[in-house]
């Protein structure tokens, strides 16, 4: 015998609380910091391979800087101008490690880089011949969970030289 009940009032409020709760849920785990720092790392990849600056600038805080002299205008200008002679390009990385305290977080993992193009070979054996990880450094703003900013990478095996600046 099947027992049909009506909807009522009662039943909608409960029925909407038990969504409202599973969603909290899922947001609260999503705005995890160590997330939010995978997620953020993951994503500014994907848009470097797609060749999306804007998108790439999204991600990069005003106040990045590295080793390497770049700050946020100059590394947005060396990324395109790497990647335009690498068509098809394809960034991949491994043994990744993510670590966050107190609003601010790393990302490290291998990467390689597999491309075509007329400088494909330098820059491919140059990347994925180093044996120190690459570190990204993340930021998180102010005023929401999911607003993280890149403000330095790091790899102390990744040497370039002054011409190349």
């Amino acid at each position: 015998m099947l027992i049909v009940q009506s909807v009522n009032f009662r039943n909608g409020f409960y029925a909407g609380l038990i969504v409202a709760v599973i969603w909290g849920v899922y947001l609260a785990r999503l705005w995890q910091p160590p997330r939010q720092v995978e997620l953020h790392s993951v994503h500014l990849l994907a848009q470097i391979e797609k060749k999306d600056w804007k998108a790439v600038g999204e991600f990069i805080g005003s106040g990045y800087e590295d080793r390497w002299g770049n700050n946020r205008a100059l590394l947005l200008e060396r990324l395109g101008e790497v990647f335009r002679v690498l068509p098809n390009a394809r960034i991949e990385s491994s043994v990744v490690s993510i670590q966050s305290k107190d609003g601010h977080g790393s990302w490290s993992a291998k990467i390689r880089v597999q491309a075509t193009g007329e400088f494909a070979d330098f820059v491919v054996n140059r990347v994925n011949s180093l044996e120190a990880p690459f570190e990204f450094e993340w930021q998180r703003g102010a005023t929401w969970p999911w607003d993280w900013k890149l403000v330095s990478v790091k790899n102390p095996a990744l040497e370039i030289p002054d011409y190349a600046r």
